[in-house]
């Protein structure tokens, strides 16, 4: 690998001026930099509890539904659920509260849903909160879930468990510091690993050894504070590549010490060919698809051999968890690509969406196409193309006061952009239309997926088209409704008093969050993935 690197580098190679660099993009993910560093080595194993002793909560007398039934355990569960699935990336503070309340209310699913969540969600924002909130819970075994869940975070992210149980929840327990000790130790004792999340978040870590007066090993000691790294070291390296002149020295740095991009960049005051080929090989999946414009802009697809490094390094993203699932058709709607480049990044979020999950419920999406509704359209291309890539029973219909079918040729983003291109936002709003249209076709679906501002001003109004297609079709479909730029509680008060199983997300224009979704349309019912959460298990250390 490294000897078609050299042949790449010396190809590439001119003396021509070279180019100036320009400011590095910030890697931007779902919430957080898109940089994890491998887990420790020093990670204890895992066991999974026997016994757990977490209660759930009694019924609060709040927690009344409207009826005045007492709300059971799997409907507070399935309320839980629901708001995290249906809560966009957020500030940590903002998010907080949920957290709290679900915590609160039964802090046993919380702990399974908190592991749940570490694998499935998209949300890395959510991450840091539930970690925060079980190392500083009550319970023993929550505050051990929360010691094993951290060992796994990337520094950055451990950095903001620690200032988010200080400065929100308020209070830092021996646990917490436990935990951290632990990771910082199993960092240290890997050099390689360690200067790997140095170079990164060399800021954070002197944050959590400070913070937690917590003493460094002298290796970190001389590297984040005495600022003098030891021979051999990645950040010694890095003073090297800011120091060197000759291309050819920059780029074998690059790629022997495995300097990061992001960080590369910064350090060099001229970007020659030969250095823009190593750059790529030390990128990340997520790095090359958040920097494909800048790539494009410095020629890299005009040759050929650096067209397949890039290429090769989104292929990687299909399998990578690091990388946010809408990544590569953001980068698509920001980037005017040539047709295979495109192509492949289409079969990458289609392959991500695939692993996700697999729906097998009829479902349908109505898009509220009424005035001002831009971004409802927007939403919808992403949706549908994340809906079509893992349903095969699917369909979409487009509404103002009368209704549309929007077919797509195949799932790729691409083929939605396409059937949408010819609609536009405008008239008054049924959102009742399309649901009596599927009435009207004898058209069966087992679920809805609404992307509105809820201004229906217009019949037929949805509830009285519900009840119609249940009373025609013998189903009450899911509902689960995107709520664009708008808020109607009426609204939403009529569905919920004629009793239509209903989840309302917010949408607040984070597109990464949107998979998210797919968990909500993929299990047959609430109760089934509230069991799929209950049946993670909660990991403990080994004696």
């Amino acid at each position: 690998m490294f000897g078609m690197l050299r042949f790449l580098i010396n190809l590439l190679h001119r003396p021509a001026p070279v180019e100036q660099p320009v400011a590095a993009s910030p890697v931007v993910a779902a919430d957080l930099p898109a940089v994890v560093i491998a887990p420790p080595a020093a990670i204890p194993t895992v066991q999974v509890a026997s016994t757990v002793t977490v209660p759930i909560r009694p019924v609060n007398r709040a927690l009344v539904a409207s009826t005045g039934d007492a709300i059971d355990e799997l409907d507070i569960r399935t309320q839980i659920l629901n708001s995290f699935l249906s809560t966009p990336h957020g500030k940590l503070a903002e998010i907080a509260p949920l957290h709290a309340s679900a915590l609160d209310r039964d802090p046993l699913f919380y702990g399974h849903l908190a592991v749940w969540y570490a694998g499935r969600g998209e949300v890395r924002d959510h991450k840091v909160v539930f970690v925060a909130h079980l190392l500083t819970s009550e319970f023993a075994e929550l505050r051990e879930v929360g010691w094993m869940q951290l060992q796994k975070l990337p520094p950055h992210l451990v950095a903001a468990v620690l200032d988010h149980a200080k400065r929100v929840i308020g209070k830092t327990p021996r646990m917490l510091k436990s935990a951290m000790v632990s990771y910082l130790r199993a960092l240290e004792s890997n050099p390689e690993r360690f200067d790997r999340a140095a170079l990164r978040s060399k800021q954070d870590l002197k944050h959590l050894y400070a913070s937690l007066r917590i003493a460094p090993a002298m290796r970190a000691q001389q590297i984040l504070f005495d600022g003098n790294p030891p021979v051999g070291s990645s950040l010694l390296a890095l003073k090297q590549l800011a120091q060197a002149t000759e291309p050819a020295d920059q780029a074998r740095l690059i790629i022997e010490q495995r300097i990061p991009y992001t960080i590369a960049v910064g350090a060099i005051k001229a970007l020659t060919p030969s250095v823009l080929v190593a750059l790529i090989d030390v990128m990340t999946p997520q790095e090359a698809i958040n920097h494909l414009a800048a790539l494009k802009r410095r020629g890299a697809f005009d040759h050929p051999q650096v067209k397949a490094l890039i290429e090769a390094k989104i292929k990687a993203a299909e399998h990578d968890t690091r990388v946010s699932t809408l990544k590569t058709t953001r980068a698509l709607a920001n980037v005017a690509l040539d047709e295979s480049t495109e192509a492949l990044l289409t079969e990458v979020t289609d392959k991500r969406v695939a692993n996700t999950a697999r729906i097998t419920r009829p479902t349908a999406l109505f898009v509220d196409k009424s005035s001002s509704m831009t971004q409802a359209i927007a939403v919808a291309k992403e949706v549908a193309a994340l809906v079509s890539a893992i349903c095969s029973d699917f369909r979409v219909l487009a509404f103002d006061t009368e209704t549309f079918a929007v077919t797509a040729e195949s799932p790729e983003r691409s083929a939605w952009e396409h059937a949408f291109r010819m609609v536009k936002p405008d008239g008054a709003t049924s959102i009742g239309a399309p649901l009596a249209k599927l009435a009207r076709e004898r058209q069966y679906v087992e679920q809805v997926v609404v992307i509105t501002d809820l201004g229906e001003n217009t019949a037929p109004l949805f509830h009285d088209a519900y009840a119609q297609y249940v009373r025609e079709m013998g189903v009450g479909p899911m509902v689960t409704i995107v709520a664009v730029g708008g808020s109607n509680p009426q609204f939403l008060k009529r569905l919920r008093d004629q009793g239509i199983p209903l989840t309302v997300w917010e949408f607040k224009g984070d597109y990464y969050a949107l998979p998210n979704i797919l968990s909500l349309l993929s299990a047959p019912s609430r109760a089934e993935l509230v069991e799929q959460v209950m049946a993670v298990p909660l990991p403990r250390r080994g004696a």
